[in-house]
């Protein structure tokens, strides 16, 4: 392990021995300073309450805005308690889990089981809390920085999933774990690469959508259940939620199946909706004006 990763894995477990509670005020600090900084994560982030949340007056887009930067320092700094304290010092931070029987029930078809799991909430809990139940393979992006792959391994410890690259080879080892009734997770709203998705309303606004999930589930038969570890107040500890995918999903038209997709996340997404990484560029796209533009965006924003 480089010198420099091995020392951010320092700090993590230096600063895991600090109560979940004293990381996410620390959090909220974080994401006060850069609403006030106006950085780039508060501008898209504007940008996008502005699209998904039209009706708010300007006072409670504010509102929602402060709130949405506090939430996303908080993301960051639990990081310290979730992969700093280990896995099972992080899964003692789970209070409840709703909607475990349809989790419970899939695994027992042996039919395989697609995770579709947001950026929202704790995603690494989740990871942990998944992985603790079953073996589970996830699809994911390598980090720009070779190195932090070496970190995520270290901190993930033994209840680390597979980790599949997003790519052709990968693609079909997820199609043979779930053709022998296994588990794969996947980032549902994450962005496709031009002419590997479909347009679909995301909060009623047009998104890329990935067609990769659609495609897994209705060519293995997997059943699909969308998930997230919300954030507690007050420190308290994470809720894990379960729910079942909504009508369409499996549909041979992939425009129905991404706007089902898309209505899987919302749905997930309104039960804890200031925990959503609302600074993603999820409305980009090569061929279109980007929202994201200084040129596209209100003086406000």
């Amino acid at each position: 392990m480089r010198p420099d990763i091995y020392l951010v894995y320092l700090l993590l477990r230096l600063f895991s021995l600090l109560p979940l509670k004293a990381m996410h005020r620390l959090g909220d600090a974080i994401g006060r300073l850069s609403l006030a900084l106006h950085s780039k994560a508060a501008r898209h982030t504007a940008v996008n309450l502005k699209l998904v949340r039209p009706a708010l007056d300007d006072a409670a887009q504010a509102a929602l805005l402060k709130q949405t930067m506090e939430e996303s320092g908080r993301s960051l700094t639990e990081m310290a308690n979730i992969w700093g304290g280990g896995a099972q010092k992080a899964l003692g931070l789970v209070r409840e889990v709703r909607g475990l029987e349809l989790f419970e029930a899939a695994i027992a078809s042996g039919k395989g089981t697609i995770i579709a799991a947001p950026h929202l909430g704790c995603w690494e809990l989740l990871n942990y809390w998944l992985c603790s139940r079953t073996p589970m393979a996830i699809l994911y992006r390598p980090p720009r920085v070779a190195a932090v792959e070496t970190l995520l391994r270290k901190v993930r410890g033994a209840l680390a999933p597979e980790q599949v690259r997003a790519e052709g080879a990968g693609v079909r080892t997820l199609y043979k774990r779930l053709a022998a009734g296994g588990t794969v997770g996947i980032l549902p709203d994450q962005k496709p690469r031009a002419g590997e998705g479909e347009f679909a309303p995301f909060f009623g606004v047009e998104a890329l959508t990935m067609v990769l999930l659609p495609r897994l589930a209705a060519r293995t038969g997997a059943t699909v259940l969308f998930s997230f570890a919300e954030r507690l107040p007050d420190g308290e500890g994470f809720r894990i939620h379960i729910l079942p995918a909504p009508d369409g999903l499996v549909a041979a038209d992939l425009k129905i199946a991404c706007a089902a997709l898309n209505r899987g996340v919302e749905q997930c997404v309104e039960l804890a909706f200031a925990q959503y990484q609302w600074h993603y560029k999820r409305y980009s796209a090569d061929d279109r004006p980007s929202p994201y533009s200084r040129r596209q965006q209100p003086a406000s924003a």
